[in-house]
């Protein structure tokens, strides 16, 4: 009989939360679809491709609104349950408050789980296509960044002409064992220029080690020098910024390459800060439930619908705040960055190891 209960309180909720997500989903759609579309405006791509784009985006999304989610979700579960009765029937057969809560709550720990390890990785490719897409289109095209296993890639404009810039590795304000390719309007070659290290702190580098290989003539001229400097639409800061979307990175990914998206260029401070997001994400889809159950379970009265979605919008709005406030705290150096992701989930857990002891006496 246990068994059936448990199939019977996970299987019902995870279609309430599966219901909220494709309502958040569609929702999403449109919303989306409206910027795509003018982003697109002045280009003859027809409704297809932002249609594409944009499933290609909601995903990841629906991702980083997933606690909401979970909390809404709860909510109308467990007022349902007792608009049902089901709370009262569940009593009957042994069933706690505390241990109804706990089933629901280790149900979103495991779906925390599952997103992590299955769906990141499907996810993380579908952001890669839609920038990767979304930079073939964009008027900006002509000053592009990108890293890859073949290390750091820029592409800009000088002078008139353009410039591909193809190095190992970025880190500590140097680029190192770098290549820069100049070419004319006619994209015919005039330069090649090859450097140890590429101090890039500003937009003026200063490439040591240098050899340039000049194609002007119907033979080249190759000079070295010890020293050489270029000016650049980009420096260490400009570049480090354009890292900050890690969303093309899975879980999976982080945790098993993460020396190898160091040597890539990505700074310590970033990764950690995904690391810690992704490693919260199921402890903070745990006590959303348990926090949900707070606002609704053990309450006599069966006509606060009002009431409780009230308590659902401000509820999500404070967390979403106080979240953007610990990681405000971080980057001004008032707290820890490890500190300040896992502070909300801390707060949040006090917070319900109190209302649950009250919860359960009810």
């Amino acid at each position: 009989m246990n068994k059936i209960l448990y199939k019977y309180i996970t299987l019902n909720f995870l279609k309430v939360v599966l219901n909220t997500l494709l309502i958040i989903f569609c929702f999403g759609i449109i919303l989306n679809l409206f910027e795509e579309i003018n982003f697109f405006k002045n280009l003859d791509v027809g409704l297809g491709l932002p249609f594409l784009l944009t499933i290609m985006y909601i995903p990841n999304l629906l991702i980083k609104l997933m606690p909401f989610a979970i909390f809404l979700a709860s909510m109308y579960y467990f007022l349902s349950l007792q608009s049902n009765n089901d709370l009262l029937s569940l009593k009957v057969f042994g069933f706690s408050n505390w241990k109804i809560i706990l089933i629901l709550a280790s149900t979103a720990l495991i779906f925390g789980l599952l997103i992590l390890f299955a769906i990141t990785p499907i996810t993380s490719v579908m952001v890669k296509f839609y920038e990767k897409t979304k930079a073939t289109y964009s008027k900006d095209i002509d000053h592009l960044v990108s890293i890859n296993k073949n290390g750091v890639w820029i592409k800009e404009i000088s002078n008139g002409n353009f410039r591909i810039t193809k190095a190992k590795s970025l880190g500590g304000g140097f680029l190192k064992n770098l290549t820069i390719y100049e070419f004319d309007k006619n994209n015919k070659i005039e330069k090649r220029i090859e450097s140890k290290n590429a101090n890039i702190s500003n937009k003026l580098w200063i490439l040591e080690e240098v050899k340039i290989y000049d194609f002007n003539n119907d033979l080249y001229d190759l000079k070295e020098t010890e020293k050489y400097e270029i000016t650049s639409n980009f420096n260490e800061t400009k570049l480090n910024s354009l890292y900050k979307n890690l969303d093309t990175i899975s879980f999976v990914s982080l945790i098993t390459e993460y020396d190898e998206y160091i040597k890539k260029g990505y700074t310590k401070k970033l990764l950690s800060k995904k690391l810690n997001d992704s490693l919260s994400l199921p402890i903070f889809l745990f006590l959303m439930v348990v926090l949900a159950s707070i606002f609704t379970v053990g309450s006599i009265r069966k006509t606060q619908n009002l009431y409780y979605i009230f308590i659902a919008i401000i509820s999500c709005v404070v967390i979403y705040f106080f979240k953007d406030l610990s990681i405000a705290l971080a980057e001004t150096n008032r707290i820890s960055l490890m500190l300040s992701i896992w502070m909300p989930i801390i707060a949040i857990g006090l917070f319900c190891s109190i209302g649950v002891i009250q919860i359960n006496e009810k």
